[in-house]
């Protein structure tokens, strides 16, 4: 069973991005705006940037495909992003598909072996810091790509 960050805590960091004091938590949290699938009503996730590159935000879902954000951008790509000195920002979602979520496991393991392994902890997925990535491993841990919207 994973362990779940309470919600209170999930949630404090939402109005330090809120009032453009992102780029106090560092590059590698972002803050994500999306809709509700039900409501259509803003919701907001804080997530950790697995990748960062011109144009591109690579995150993971570390609850898996139930996670309620990931739910919802699936239903509604277009989304917002809160990132460093950026507020706002229009951006479209993609989900991976898994072979491509898989490589890109992969990569991130050999670049950040030690992170890697600490998410692996974390998540409770051991398969992240050593050994082959099993098949199943972009259904337990699902990746999306945030790019700027055109």
């Amino acid at each position: 069973m994973v362990r779940r960050i309470p919600r209170a805590l999930a949630r404090a960091p939402v109005p330090v991005f809120r009032r453009g004091l992102g780029w106090l938590l560092g590059s590698r949290i972002m803050m994500l705006q999306h809709r509700g699938r039900r409501s259509g009503l803003p919701r907001y996730a804080v997530l950790e940037v697995l990748e960062r590159a011109p144009g591109r935000l690579l995150l993971a879902s570390g609850y898996g495909p139930s996670s309620q954000w990931f739910r919802n951008i699936s239903a509604e790509p277009r989304v917002r992003v809160w990132t460093g000195h950026v507020r706002g920002e229009a951006a479209t979602a993609r989900v991976l598909p898994p072979e491509e979520a898989r490589g890109r496991l992969a990569e991130y393991r050999r670049h950040h072996p030690e992170a890697a392994a600490a998410l692996g902890r974390f998540l409770e997925i051991p398969e992240l810091a050593a050994g082959p990535l099993p098949a199943d491993i972009a259904e337990r841990l699902p990746l999306v790509e945030l790019r700027p919207a055109a």
